[in-house]
């Protein structure tokens, strides 16, 4: 009788992690990406799908800062060793915060002016078409070699206060991510 009980125990405990799960899984679709040569070097064309959940979009209506982070990576096969090539890896993150007393959502990234909006829904916009973004310098590519790219995008933890922190691991209302998205680029 007590093992039939841990057994539907079990069951009951697989199936609400699963569930979870896949919900965790449904965050972040990247439905554009590819990689542009220009003048100053290579630059990363996306698009993101996305809405926010009841818990994250209560939070940014009390005040309180969203990260949004993009991480990229260009690797080169090598035929001759364990490990690719890591040609180029870059980071950028987004902060979306909305400010009470003039009800204005700001967003900002590093090296560029601070953007406002008046609402929340075009703030989201802006995050899920950014710019094109400058990930590497003209001579960081081989011309006409071929470059495996990794990209993902998901909501950064990390710089929320320390017991948000600890709230959002246990909390899937917090964990907003895309699955990563693997294309190949030939260099320009």
């Amino acid at each position: 009788m007590i093992v039939r009980f841990f057994r539907l125990l079990a069951c009951h405990l697989m199936l609400v992690l699963a569930c979870a799960t896949a919900q965790a899984a449904d965050g972040i679709d990247i439905t554009l990406a590819n990689i542009e040569a220009s003048d100053e070097g290579y630059r990363l064309r996306t698009v993101y799908a996305f809405d926010l959940t009841p818990g994250l979009e209560q939070a940014v209506q009390h005040g309180m800062p969203l990260y949004f982070t993009t991480e990229i990576e260009l690797t080169r096969p090598r035929w001759y060793w364990i490990t690719d090539d890591k040609a180029v890896s870059s980071r950028r993150t987004v902060k979306l915060q909305y400010d009470l007393l003039t009800r204005i959502y700001h967003i900002s990234t590093p090296g560029s002016v601070q953007q406002t909006f008046d609402t929340l829904e075009e703030a989201l916009l802006w995050i899920r078409r950014p710019g094109r973004w400058l990930i590497a310098p003209k001579g960081a590519l081989k011309p006409g070699e071929n470059y495996n790219v990794t990209l993902r995008m998901f909501m950064d933890r990390e710089y929320l206060k320390k017991p948000l922190q600890v709230d959002a691991l246990n909390n899937s209302d917090w964990r907003l991510t895309s699955h990563r998205k693997t294309f190949t680029y030939r260099a320009e």
